[in-house]
């Protein structure tokens, strides 16, 4: 068969059902052959920034790994952040992208890139295909090396010359890596350091990362916490891991965190870190960050150990595998009663409860937040874009699973949102995809409506309008004199008419009224749909941890009052 059927076929044998997309000339024969197969579906994306995102949010709430196909030069580079975006947050994908004949690499042909140059430090692993026989093998070595250990994206360019190609297609080989052997066992005397080490802790946290929804642990996680009676914090990432209404959950912490789980992270003696890469957004202040705590930290990654923080009791391993040992050491043992460093947590929570400011004149932009949750909850998966509505979704979004929240969290990427939630909602036909976004985030990929009305992804966009670049203008407001640089975005279309014009459904709402109203109306009409609700213009994101300053330096609500 041709190398063009041959990447069909791959990606039939690694049971793809749906690849996202945009052709071009160099990859032309592959589309030739997706026209051709029924194996998948291939979902048109309106640019190839999109069809990464879209494949991120497929792999973010599936658990599966994402697919995107593009084509050489413009086409790639177009790629590229999306490729950041999943190599930051260790989303598995496979990334197909076109590349001029082999004879006319190195010669600036019309539409050449070095894609490989391009992709390799944002990517897990990359590949140039010479020759049509290594088609088959680097497929499968692409999808390997995305879904084990630390996941991420990998990249594969093949020339069109290779693509056009007949060779003998051989997917029966099994996949050898030997310099790629991620360590899956716990090493069992470091594990028996440090459950002694927990067992001995006065105020011991959990600190749980965007890893332990990778490793689909949250069950251990929770049955861990709760027979042992200690209190866990979650990253941005790790939203849903423990469930909002889990009586040892703290919040969320770090720059935007809760006040209770900053002061659990400043106050802790055993810090004990499952699947987390100590982010700056999440430590504030590093040499202020736990100081109090010895270090636990369990990742699959060996180079995140050590990285950032000194770790006491190292150890590398599958996070879910680790915790199944944690569990089994943990029903023979005995451990101190931390009743009185939960109940110090509850008084931090009393004293500064996660809330804002409700108003009858002006609808705040969290309470459209709270209020999706009251209304949909469990039946939603959220995305968000990035800026001010992102924090508050992650603040007052009453998540209960893992895989609830798709967000851009390590590269913090404007325009994830609206690809994301469609590749949500191709994924999870049974929910209902929400994508939270701003009035400046969600014009970077607005073309992207086109491919929801095309492809029958009910994406209800609610578009938290405060005519702002809301993050930038905060940090403006708190930190450069009040000089708003170019963040006013006064200038905006009809969001109404425009998602109308490309066949969806829009709303414009200004009271709590109308909003459940558009809101309800949005999920029956099951088509992409847009919500402009207009907030209070200058509401801030708060507690928030100002840079350079210790987790428990918050600016609190009241702190900034004029």
């Amino acid at each position: 068969m041709t190398g063009a059927k041959m990447v069909t076929e791959s990606l039939h044998e690694e049971g793809v059902d749906v690849v996202f997309g945009y052709p071009g000339g160099a990859i032309m024969n592959v589309y030739d052959e997706i026209y051709k197969q029924d194996n998948f579906q291939h979902i048109l994306t309106r640019h190839e920034q999109a069809a990464i995102h879209a494949a991120e949010g497929y792999a973010k709430s599936t658990g599966k790994v994402g697919v995107a196909i593009v084509t050489s030069g413009p086409g790639f580079t177009n790629a590229v952040t999306g490729l950041a975006d999943a190599y930051m947050d260790s989303i598995p994908l496979v990334v197909i992208s076109g590349q001029v004949p082999t004879t006319i690499i190195g010669t600036d042909g019309f539409q050449e890139i070095d894609a490989i140059g391009i992709s390799r430090p944002c990517t897990k692993h990359n590949y140039l295909i010479n020759h049509i026989d290594d088609i088959a093998r680097v497929m499968k070595e692409a999808f390997h090396i995305a879904s084990t250990g630390r996941p991420g994206p990998v990249h594969v360019d093949i020339p069109k010359d290779i693509t056009a190609q007949m060779g003998i297609f051989d997917y029966s080989k099994p996949v050898d890596l030997p310099t790629y052997k991620p360590t899956v066992n716990y090493n069992k005397r470091q594990l028996k350091k440090a459950m002694e080490a927990i067992s001995k802790a006065k105020k011991p946290l959990l600190y749980v990362g965007g890893g332990a929804v990778l490793a689909n642990c949250s069950e251990e996680i929770r049955e861990f916490s709760k027979l042992t009676n200690i209190p866990a914090v979650e990253t941005l990432m790790a939203r849903g891991v423990m469930g909002h209404d889990n009586k040892m959950f703290f919040g969320m912490l770090g720059m935007h965190g809760e006040y209770a789980a900053n002061m659990a992270a400043h106050e802790t003696d055993l810090l004990i870190s499952l699947g987390a890469r100590f982010d700056d957004r999440v430590t504030g202040r590093l040499d202020q960050f736990a100081k109090k705590a010895k270090v636990i930290h369990i990742d699959i990654d060996p180079t995140s150990i050590d990285k950032l923080v000194d770790t006491n009791y190292p150890i590398v391993g599958d996070l879910k595998v680790t915790l199944k040992g944690m569990l089994e050491a943990a029903s023979e043992m005995k451990f101190n009663d931390y009743s009185n460093w939960n109940d110090l947590l509850l008084e931090y929570r009393e004293k500064q409860p996660l809330r804002f400011i409700d108003s009858t004149e002006t609808i705040k932009p969290q309470w459209p937040i709270v209020r999706i949750g009251e209304l949909l909850g469990d039946k939603a998966i959220v995305s968000t874009d990035v800026g001010q509505h992102q924090m508050w979704a992650a603040q007052f979004y009453p998540f209960s699973r893992p895989r609830q929240f798709v967000t851009s969290g390590g590269l913090g990427t404007m325009g994830f949102g609206l690809p994301a939630a469609m590749g949500v909602a191709r994924g999870n036909p049974d929910k209902i995809s929400i994508n939270i976004t701003g009035d400046g985030s969600i014009l970077m990929n607005i073309q992207e409506l086109m491919t929801c009305v095309e492809s029958k992804l009910p994406v209800i966009n609610v578009i938290l309008n405060n005519n702002y670049l809301g993050m930038v203008r905060q940090w403006q407001t708190m930190f450069y004199g009040n000089r708003l640089s170019e963040t006013v975005l006064d200038a905006q279309p009809n969001f109404q008419m425009l998602v109308e014009a490309f066949g969806g459904v829009g709303y414009k709402v200004k009271t709590k009224e109308e909003f459940d109203a558009a809101l309800k109306d949005a999920v029956k009409q099951k088509k992409v749909a847009m919500i402009e609700v207009i907030v209070d213009r200058n509401e801030d994101v708060l507690p928030m941890v100002p840079n350079g300053h210790a987790l428990n330096e918050m600016t609190l609500i009241g702190d900034t009052d004029a």
